[in-house]
């Protein structure tokens, strides 16, 4: 190989290695998945860890792994729920269901339902994950986005505090 040929190769090689890592870069989405701490906005009290899975359907689906103590009476059951979570116990109900990728925005998650436990209520939902990753932006709503409410979530490491 002639000198001038050993730099064009040398070139070329590097032109790739910046695109492929550029690429890498620019393509990373922080994923919905894995374990999310929820808390009680008004008061900031830690309320449970959900878990965040991809399931079989290819949405993401959430179940409470851990309940908190909680000050006062603790809701320990979904005696508000409709069927078929009528009186199922919080700790290991499903409560996000059927969340998909936006194709349209990176970290977002769109279509999903969001059962509120306290209430027995299901909202529509959506979810956008932060820059960082470590926050999770949770809206639940009836008919249209603006008519709704948003909690966030924090990233932990695992099911247990």
């Amino acid at each position: 190989m002639t000198g001038v040929n050993m730099l064009n190769h040398m070139l070329m090689k590097g032109i790739m290695g910046l695109t492929i890592a550029f690429a890498s870069a620019t393509t990373f989405a922080a994923s919905i998945e894995g374990y999310w701490k929820s808390i009680e906005e008004r008061t900031g009290e830690q309320l449970s860890i959900v878990e965040i899975r991809k399931g079989n359907d290819g949405r993401f689906h959430g179940k409470i792994v851990y309940r908190y103590p909680t000050r006062g009476i603790a809701l320990t059951n979904c005696t508000k729920c409709a069927a078929p979570n009528t009186n199922k116990p919080l700790l290991g109900l499903e409560i996000l269901s059927g969340f998909r990728e936006d194709p349209n925005k990176a970290d977002a998650y769109i279509d999903g339902r969001v059962l509120e436990a306290t209430s027995g209520r299901v909202y529509k939902g959506k979810a956008v994950v932060t820059g960082d990753g470590k926050r999770l932006r949770m809206r639940g709503y009836m008919g249209v986005s603006a008519l709704g409410r948003t909690v966030v979530w924090l990233r932990t490491d695992s099911a247990n505090p």
